[in-house]
C-alpha cells in the first residue's frame, strides 16, 4: 500500500483515549485492519488510555512519545508537532483537543513532506454544547485547509463544516457510526459485572457514557428517580463526575438504586437493559444509541445531534427537547410502565440498526478514504 509496499503506519493523535464515542470508534477500526496496517495511538494525557483495553490485539499498535497535543500555538512548538508526523503514512486527528496538530500539519506539510491527514470531528464538549466560538471556528478554517478529507458521523456536524467552518464540500465526508450488530443479540448474563447481579424481577435503565459534565449524569438521576422500586440505574462508565452523580442520588435518597460499575463491554452489558437513557446536552452521532437499538432496547434521550433521525420511527415519541428533565423523566415513566411496548420498540430499533448501522459498512468506507490518501501520496 505504501510507496515502499509495505503496511502503511497510521499515527492517531487523541486529547485522551478513555472509552468515549470516538476512542470506541478508533479501536473499531484498528481491530477490523488487523495486520493490513501498523498503528502509532497518542493519548494526550497518558493516564486517560482506557480505551486501549478493548484492543484485541491482532493489529500492531505502539504508544509512542509525542510532542504534547496542547498549547499556545507558537511556530516553534507547531514546528516540532509536524516533525514528529513525518516517518508516517497517514496522519489521524481527533476533535478540538487534536487542533493545534491539524495546524501544524497545514503550515508545515510541504516543508516535513508530511503524510496526508484526515480529521475525525465527533462533537463538542461542555464550553460549546450551548454554542459554537466564533475564535475556534475561525482557527478550524485556518487548520483545516490542508486536510485530506473531514469526517464527520452527523448530519448536524456535516453542516456545521460546510456552514460554519467553510470546508469545501469534496472534503467533507459524513460516515455514520456502526456497531457489529449480531453481538448484541446474544443472551445477556445477569452476573456481567462485578459486584451487581441483575435479580429476577429487577428491571434496569441503563446508559453508557463517559462520566463528564457534557453527559449531564445528574439530570438522568433526577428523572429516574420517580420510577418504581424494581428499577434499577446503572450508568456504566468512567471519569471526573463519579462524585457528582453519586451526591444527586443520595440527596434524593436512592442511593441504593443508582450503580456505577465502571467500564463495561457494551455488548455484553446493553442486552440487560430494559430501557437505553441518555441525558447528555451535546450528542452528534452516539455509538452507545446504536449499541442500545442493536440490543433491541427502546431509547428515551434528549433531541441532540442526529438521535431523532438514528431511532426508529416506533421511538420517537420518547426522544424529548433538550434540556428538559421533565419530559425525559416522562418518557422513562411511559416505558417503565408498559412491557408490550418497551418490547416492539426495542424490535423496530434492531431491525433499523441491522439494517443501517452495520459495523462492516463503516469499516469499509473509512478503509476506502484512507487507502485512497495514502495511494495519493504515493503516486
Amino acid at each position: 500500500m505504501t510507496a515502499q509496499g509495505s503496511r502503511p503506519r497510521i499515527l492517531h493523535l487523541h486529547s485522551t483515549f478513555d472509552a468515549g464515542g470516538k476512542e470506541v470508534r478508533c479501536v473499531q477500526l484498528v481491530n477490523a485492519l488487523g495486520r493490513q496496517a501498523e498503528h502509532a495511538i497518542v493519548s494526550d494525557d497518558p493516564a486517560r488510555r482506557g480505551a486501549a483495553g478493548l484492543l484485541d490485539g491482532k493489529a500492531p499498535v505502539s504508544w509512542p512519545p509525542f510532542p504534547s497535543l496542547s498549547g499556545k500555538p507558537w511556530p516553534g512548538r507547531l514546528a516540532r508537532l509536524a516533525a514528529a508526523m513525518q516517518s508516517y503514512d497517514l496522519v489521524c486527528t481527533y476533535n478540538w483537543g487534536a487542533m493545534d496538530a491539524v495546524l501544524a500539519h497545514t503550515l508545515f506539510a510541504d516543508a516535513y513532506r508530511l503524510p496526508p491527514l484526515v480529521h475525525h470531528e465527533d462533537g463538542f464538549n461542555e464550553d460549546e454544547a450551548n454554542g459554537l466560538k466564533p475564535a475556534r471556528n475561525l482557527y478550524r478554517r485556518i487548520a483545516l485547509g490542508r486536510t485530506a478529507a473531514l469526517v464527520v458521523p452527523s448530519r448536524t456536524l456535516e453542516t456545521v463544516a460546510l456552514r460554519a467552518w467553510h470546508q469545501p464540500r469534496s472534503r467533507v465526508r459524513r460516515i455514520p457510526n456502526g456497531v457489529p450488530t449480531a453481538a448484541y443479540a446474544r443472551k445477556p448474563r445477569p452476573d456481567l459485572l462485578p459486584g451487581l447481579v441483575k435479580r429476577r424481577g429487577e428491571l434496569w435503565v441503563g446508559t453508557l457514557a463517559g462520566l463528564r459534565k457534557i453527559k449531564n449524569l445528574p439530570a438522568l438521576v433526577r428523572a429516574f428517580a420517580g420510577l418504581a422500586e424494581e428499577w434499577q440505574l446503572v450508568i456504566a462508565g468512567e471519569g471526573p463526575e463519579r462524585g457528582a452523580i453519586e451526591d444527586e442520588a443520595r440527596r434524593l435518597g436512592i442511593e441504593d438504586r443508582v450503580h456505577l460499575p465502571g467500564f463495561a463491554e457494551a455488548a455484553a452489558l446493553a442486552p440487560l437493559f430494559d430501557i437505553f437513557a441518555l441525558s447528555s446536552q451535546s450528542e452528534q452521532f452516539p455509538i452507545s444509541v446504536i449499541e442500545a437499538m442493536a440490543a433491541g432496547v427502546p431509547v428515551a434521550a434528549p433531541a441532540v445531534g442526529d438521535v431523532s433521525a438514528m431511532v426508529a420511527k416506533e421511538n420517537l415519541p420518547f426522544i424529548v427537547p433538550p434540556g428538559d428533565e421533565a419530559a425525559l423523566a416522562a418518557a422513562l415513566t411511559a416505558l417503565a410502565a408498559d412491557p408490550a411496548l418497551r418490547a416492539s420498540v426495542g424490535l423496530a430499533n434492531r431491525a433499523k440498526a441491522r439494517a443501517e448501522f452495520e459495523e462492516a459498512k463503516m469499516v469499509e468506507r473509512y478503509k476506502a478514504l484512507y487507502w485512497s490518501a495514502i495511494a495519493r501520496r504515493a503516486e
